[in-house]
């Protein structure tokens, strides 16, 4: 072992002591967990409350604490439980995804006092001997002991995509997958020695694949808010002090009143949260959320790549018949079989259902060419005879036209269909002289709900499209039996040549037979540069540079570890059905989201313009922090949480800032044409105190963020009527009953209420007129960018 000379080898018969096992680990050389998909908890806290505005929030709340004014302090409370209540749900959330993690995580077989044994990653130690085939991927770096026959991918970590033959003696690095064959390695690093834990380490705890295009969004305003708020509240600030001659606690009253306002509290915690929720119950459904963001990514997704092993059928083979073709017994047919499936050390489907059908082997194999995806074969030197068994297309090098004739008759009928053959030679690189003996027929049966899920994808504009190893013809028939539209569309990948026109391919044929793994990749590349969203399901090693190159990957947990590894979903019981969930959740997130938002942004604009108003004049602002408390809370903060947990699973509009506009905008100009028009009118010419005008202000503001909270409450329901009814009713118990709470004057004033009440009736009509004015003379001109 030429990279562990420093290490002793472990005896290949028994592995691991017991006694060996116990010093390893009292020497510090036991593996580390691996990296949680999730956050932490103290990193889940401190990125909810340690954020810029929670800063300023504070800082207002000090020098409100300066004047005196407590009761003005209860906006931090609020601000505190909302985020408090936030950051629960997004505890709850992980606490869920990491059980999921669990069940999903496969298992290392090791041998250790002559057993195999499967343990968690973690429970490895250096030195132990793992047991590997087709499929697995290398959880730490080691030395291959022993194999047949081993080919590695180690795409993951050099980025090149060929598999690499390794013999005994020769490294091996973690993250790397075995393609073909199996191996006995010894484990050379553990911990942070690896590779694949230097790589980890080196990638953010939620991957940068994904971005959340809400979240951009709403950072990008908040980018913009960051540069706005502080300056504009300085102003304000000094304008009032030094200008027009307020009291320094007034001053600082209002400045902090201005700022709250806005500050768009818990947008980002909300988008946050309402994507770990969604996780939360796709978790319940038994899919693991790998990233957060990937449930949004699939909601926009418009053309679904699906395998047909375990996504379409079951997986479940079964070995219908052999057909002898050399004129030799179908029992003398099975012998050799046997022993060259038992030879060759296979474990994937094809291989089990032959076990299964074929009797027991008699004579060992010696050389062995494993199975590969990119080969589509494998073979075996049986005593003096070499064997083949495969996709006939890529074992002969022309398939005789009767012979042609038959294989595409029983594909017609839905088989697949192999051969069996001898071979004068037998290479890793190819045949040579190659004799059919048999051809194997092989059954798989459809999905249980396959033929329902495709067709709510479908109904949903989502394109399917199929990528497959085995003969198109095959794949068609299957297709079209679960309800795929157009699967009648095939094109065998084989016969495309070495440099296909990917573009061409992609815009004609729906289904794909024959394909390579590169070319899996190729063609997903090839819908993306089209501008499609596109998710791949897959299941094996051959998926694995497909479901990396998609926008989103789905493994089932039945696959192998590689193909998990860097998928967004796994689907735990490997139940494709589930997928209408998770596309069901995306679309409520975004949908909710783009709802709500602008009721977090009324706010923030009315407060914006307010303040440059207020610097030019004389009187205060026309709220104290106080003031702001029932209008925050009841007309955005608890409608908005509701809301955005909803039922919603309309289709993606991607229309976030011309939502926003047509609810925010008319909403703005509202609450700022009425405060003007207290103060200017009110102020000047009834000559009301700012006691008055400030609460005259308070109740109109609230008339219009009710009005506007109705506009993105619609379509109406129950629940949202009585949202909207109980809002409603708290506000006005607010404004009436707790009026001295509130800093408000009482609304039992005739002459006040000559004012209010005729304002108050003309709330819902302005509103909707200045929308409809705005929508069919601006709002329709402007071509809005979609979010994607």
């Amino acid at each position: 072992m030429t990279d562990a000379k420093m290490q002793a080898a472990t005896p290949l018969e028994h592995g691991l002591t017991t006694e060996a096992v116990r010093r390893a680990v009292q020497s510090g050389q036991k593996n580390e967990p691996t990296k949680p998909l999730t956050k932490s908890v103290q990193e889940i806290i401190s990125g909810n409350f340690l954020t810029l505005f929670n800063l300023i929030n504070v800082i207002l709340g000090v020098l409100i604490a300066y004047t005196g004014s407590y009761k003005n302090l209860l906006f931090l409370g609020i601000a505190i439980a909302n985020t408090a209540i936030g950051t629960f749900q997004e505890i709850r959330s992980k606490r869920q995804i990491d059980k999921m993690a669990i069940l999903s995580e496969g298992e290392v077989t090791v041998r250790r006092n002559g057993e195999l044994l499967h343990l968690k990653r973690e429970d490895l130690v250096l030195g132990d001997l793992m047991v590997l085939a087709m499929g697995d991927q290398l959880p730490l770096d080691g030395v291959i002991r022993e194999t047949k026959g081993v080919e590695l991918d180690e795409s993951l970590i050099t980025g090149e995509p060929n598999p690499i033959s390794k013999s005994v003696d020769d490294p091996v690095t973690s993250g790397s997958f075995i393609v073909s064959g199996q191996a006995i390695v010894q484990v050379t690093a553990i911990g942070s020695q690896s590779y694949v834990h230097q790589l980890t380490e080196a990638v953010p705890t939620e991957k940068a694949r994904h971005d959340s295009v809400l979240l951009n969004i709403i950072n990008r305003i908040i980018k913009i808010l960051t540069i706005v708020i502080i300056p504009l509240g300085v102003i304000l600030f000094t304008s009032k002090l030094m200008i027009h001659g307020s009291d320094l606690n007034q001053a600082i009253l209002g400045t902090s009143a201005a700022m709250i306002g806005m500050i768009p509290e818990g947008l980002v915690l909300l988008t946050s949260v309402a994507l770990a929720v969604s996780a939360r119950k796709l978790a319940n459904r038994n899919v693991l959320v790998r990233e957060l963001p990937a449930i949004e990514t699939l909601a926009r997704v418009d053309t679904l790549c699906l395998d047909k092993t375990g996504t379409i059928t079951s997986g479940n083979l079964v070995v219908n018949r052999i057909l002898p073709l050399g004129g030799q017994a179908v029992g003398q047919l099975q012998v050799q079989l046997s022993n060259l499936t038992d030879g060759i050390y296979d474990h994937n489907a094809t291989a089990e259902a032959l076990r299964r059908f074929l009797p027991a082997a008699t004579v060992p194999a010696k050389k062995i060419v494993p199975f590969s995806s990119a080969r589509k074969w494998s073979g075996a030197q049986i005593q003096d005879t070499n064997y083949a068994f495969g996709a006939p297309e890529f074992m002969l090098k022309s398939v005789p036209k009767s012979l042609q004739r038959q294989i595409e008759t029983y594909s017609q009928e839905g088989y697949r269909v192999l051969c069996f053959a001898e071979t004068s030679e037998l290479e890793t690189t190819g045949l040579g002289e190659v004799k059919p003996l048999a051809l194997i027929l092989i059954t798989d049966e459809l999905r249980e709900n396959a033929q329902n899920t495709f067709e709510f994808f479908q109904n949903q504009d989502v394109a399917l499209k199929v990528i497959s190893g085995d003969n198109p013809v095959t794949v068609s028939n299957i297709a079209q039996n679960a309800g795929i539209a157009h699967a009648d569309q095939f094109v065998d990948m084989s016969q495309t040549g070495e440099q296909p026109d990917y573009a061409q391919l992609v815009s004609r044929y729906t289904v794909f037979g024959r394909v390579k793994p590169d070319q899996k990749q190729q063609l997903v590349a090839a819908w993306q540069e089209q501008g499609h969203k596109v998710a791949m399901t897959g299941d094996g090693v051959n998926d694995i540079l497909a479901l990396r190159q998609a926008d989103c990957g789905i493994a089932m947990a039945s696959g192998s570890e590689a193909a998990k590894s860097i998928s967004d979903f796994v689907l735990i019981h490997s139940n494709f059905d589930a997928m209408v969930a998770v596309l069901n959740e995306g679309r409520r997130v975004i949908n909710n989201i783009e709802q709500v938002a602008s009721l977090y942004l009324i706010k923030t604009m009315y407060s914006v313009v307010l303040s440059l108003i207020f610097i030019f004049l004389e009187s205060g602002y026309p709220f104290q922090p106080i003031q702001l408390t029932p209008i925050n809370s009841l007309m955005v903060g608890i409608p908005s949480f509701v809301l955005a947990l909803e039922p919603n699973y309309a289709r993606i509009t991607d229309k976030f800032m011309k939502q926003v506009m047509e609810v925010a905008v008319p909403a703005a100009i509202c609450v700022v044409g009425y405060i003007s028009l207290i103060f200017v009118v009110g102020g000047r010419f009834f000559g009301l105190p700012y006691a008055e005008t400030s609460t005259l202000s308070v109740i109109l503001t609230g008339a219009v963020c009710w009005t506007a909270l109705l506009a993105v409450s619609k379509p109406l329901n129950r629940l949202k009527v009585l949202l909207l009814g109980t809002m409603g009713a708290a506000f006005i118990f607010a404004v009436i009953f707790l009026s001295p709470l509130f800093s408000l004057v009482s609304l039992f004033n005739w002459g006040l209420a000559s004012l209010y009440i005729p304002l108050l009736i003309s709330v819902y009509p302005v509103y909707f007129l200045i929308q409809e004015s705005l929508g069919k003379r601006v709002f329709s001109r402007i071509k809005w960018r979609s979010s994607n």
